[in-house]
């Protein structure tokens, strides 16, 4: 290949990268055209974000033992970061071919990802929080707000569990797919 092609076809390939590169942004930042109007956060927003839909569309009940607990962690200096809460079903199949796509089968992908018809986010009755320091505050002092971990494999998933400041917690399931509530 001569010089001049090879600059040639070095160009195109970037212009072609930039043109991809606009197109996932201008569709709201991820790849499949969802965005913040379907869940997706950036870094930084907390249970006090209403003006996103993965906090504002959360379960309200949740929602307010979620900011209940976040005013207790914030006297210890934690802050609950929201990774994820409310999400559209479009974002949800999303994830779920992403995960089956990284994981190799839909049945490992099931471990960590439910289908769209069964997924507590978009009910907006589950929560993703950031944060190693939220997430430990969470299982010491999460029971007394009715704030349980669910899943032994993701200890920043959230649910509410009224019942859990009396009881606390239920035992957890290894992972989604021992859940009788994700069964179809």
């Amino acid at each position: 290949m001569t010089r001049t092609r090879f600059v040639v076809a070095s160009l195109i390939a970037v212009g072609l990268t930039v043109v991809v590169a606009l197109i996932t942004a201008a569709l709201g930042g991820r790849p499949g055209g969802v965005g913040e109007a379907d869940g997706v956060v950036p870094d930084g927003v907390t249970v006090f974000d209403d003006s996103y839909p993965a906090v504002s569309r959360l379960d309200p009940a949740l929602l307010k033992a979620l900011r209940r607990a976040a005013r207790a962690a914030a006297d210890d200096g934690v802050t609950f970061h929201v990774n994820s809460g409310w999400r559209s079903p479009a974002y949800q199949e999303q994830l779920l071919r992403e995960a089956t796509a990284k994981y190799g089968s839909a049945r490992e992908a099931a471990r960590w990802v439910a289908g769209p018809t069964t997924s507590l986010h978009v009910k907006g009755a589950a929560v993703d929080l950031g944060g190693s320091d939220a997430t430990q505050w969470l299982s010491e002092h999460g029971a007394a707000y009715g704030l349980c971990q669910i899943y032994r494999n993701e200890p920043w998933h959230y649910e509410l569990r009224a019942h859990a400041a009396d009881g606390g917690c239920p035992d957890m399931y290894a992972d989604a797919t021992q859940d009788p509530r994700l069964r179809r």
